[in-house]
């Protein structure tokens, strides 16, 4: 069974707003969990933005966050594809997760494949082209996670409050309706089940949404060494970033950012292409969504 690591990913957008005004011990502590995070990509920047971001200038930027469906973050296909739009003028964050089934080119490859195999195929490089050139918009930055991460990072919040609108049972989970509080390990089943909700991918982006705000939320009120200790040590052992560290302290001023966050969507539908099963994706749809996260980098 796939492991479907759901979006915390987003945490780490989070940490990176939040993390640069505690203490000394913070700012050694997560220059260590930077290093361990820090995977350079042979990669010369986006094909469509020419200009370096200046986070002095408080460019916006873009985050393409990846899920992996395996325990190792170096291998595996990405059952979560989000990118994230971040403008500090606006103080705004935009959001778009990308069916992992949604057909497309996978560049480097020269077909068309299921555009969540662009990371087994060509790793960061490919996924980070892949999704620029399906949005024709350019991706800045690229966070992987693993499941093992999702879950140490709810749990190192403390947990998150959800509203939970279907009844349903998943994983050896149970999901009454109503306001629930949920450790890492039922965020994860929270936000895995798909197909017994009547409303598909929509309603499981709904739940997704609910985790990402639930964990940017709890992660901005804690204050204490020892919570954000336990929140970098999760991070450091399961996450990967080409972000450097002295980018992540540059995007303090961002902060404010996180406290109005927006999920975009991408309409379709499912379908058999040479017997193989894609979602496919409507092109009016994807064009405005695309301008719209243009727009949101001031690139339009």
């Amino acid at each position: 069974m796939k492991k479907a690591l759901i979006i915390a990913l987003i945490v780490v957008s989070a940490l990176i707003l939040i993390v640069g005004g505690f203490a000394l011990y913070v700012y050694v502590s997560f220059s260590s969990t930077a290093d361990d995070m820090h995977a350079p990509i042979d990669r010369e920047g986006s094909s469509i933005r020419s200009d370096e971001i200046n986070f002095a200038d408080n460019d916006p930027v873009s985050f393409l966050l990846l899920g992996l469906d395996t325990q190792e973050t170096d291998y595996g296909r990405t059952d979560t594809m989000i990118v994230v739009t971040v403008n500090p003028g606006e103080q705004s964050i935009k959001m778009l997760s990308i069916p992992r089934d949604t057909n497309t080119e996978l560049v480097g490859r020269g077909w068309n494949d299921k555009i969540n195999h662009a990371y087994y195929y060509g790793g960061e490089k490919m996924a980070m082209d892949t999704v620029e050139h399906f949005l024709d918009v350019p991706i800045d930055y690229i966070v992987t996670v693993n499941m093992d991460g999702f879950e140490e990072m709810v749990d190192a919040v403390g947990g998150i409050t959800v509203n939970n609108n279907l009844e349903f049972e998943y994983d050896g989970e149970t999901f009454k309706k109503g306001e629930l509080e949920l450790s890492g390990k039922e965020a994860l089943a929270f936000v895995r089940m798909r197909h017994n909700d009547p409303l598909g991918d929509s309603g499981r982006n709904d739940r997704q949404r609910q985790v990402i705000e639930g964990i940017i939320r709890e992660g901005a009120d804690m204050s204490s060494v020892t919570s954000i200790g336990s929140i970098l040590d999760a991070i450091g052992h399961n996450v990967q970033t080409n972000m450097a560290f002295q980018d992540m302290i540059d995007m303090q001023s961002y902060e404010s950012s996180i406290h109005d966050l927006e999920q975009l969507t991408l309409s379709g539908e499912h379908d058999r292409l040479d017997g193989v099963y894609y979602y496919v994706v409507d092109e009016l749809n994807k064009a405005r969504v695309s301008s719209t996260l243009k727009e949101h980098l001031e690139l339009e």
